[in-house]
C-alpha cells in the first residue's frame, strides 16, 4: 500500500483523490470506468476469488481485453509481492513509509513489521 501510494502521487493522482479512494464507490472523483476496475481488484485478490461473471461482463463495458489482462497481471503481481515482503517482513522505506504516514494511515495502514531498523 505504502509503495502504491507515492507511486500514485507521481503518476499525477491528486491527494485528494488518494485519500478518497476508499470511499470510490461514492466519491464523485471517480468514475465508473475506475470504480468497477477497483471493485475488480478487491475481488480479484479476495481469496477465495471472488471475481462474478457480471463483474467481468461490466469490466469489459469499460476496458478492452488487453487492459483486463494487464489488470489481472498487476493484482497477481502485487499478491505475490504483498505475500513475499509480509513473510519476510521486508523494511519499509522512508519515503513510502512517510506517504503511507501522511495519507492511508487514517483508513488503518500500520508498518507493523516493516518498520525500518
Amino acid at each position: 500500500m505504502a509503495h502504491n501510494a507515492g507511486g500514485s502521487l507521481r503518476s499525477g493522482i491528486k491527494e485528494e483523490k488518494l485519500e478518497a479512494v476508499w470511499e470510490f464507490r461514492s466519491s464523485p472523483l471517480f468514475d465508473e470506468r475506475e470504480r468497477v476496475a477497483l471493485e475488480f481488484a478487491i475481488a480479484a485478490a479476495s481469496q477465495p476469488n471472488d471475481v462474478t461473471d457480471e463483474l467481468f461482463t461490466r469490466m469489459k463495458q469499460h476496458w478492452s481485453e488487453g487492459e483486463i489482462v494487464e489488470i489481472v497481471a498487476l493484482i497477481a503481481y502485487f499478491g505475490f509481492m504483498n505475500r513475499f515482503n509480509d513473510t519476510m517482513a521486508t523494511p519499509l522505506e522512508e519515503e513510502p513509509a512517510e506517504v503511507a504516514e501522511k495519507h492511508i494511515a487514517a483508513h488503518g495502514w500500520k508498518i507493523g513489521k516493516h518498520r525500518a531498523v
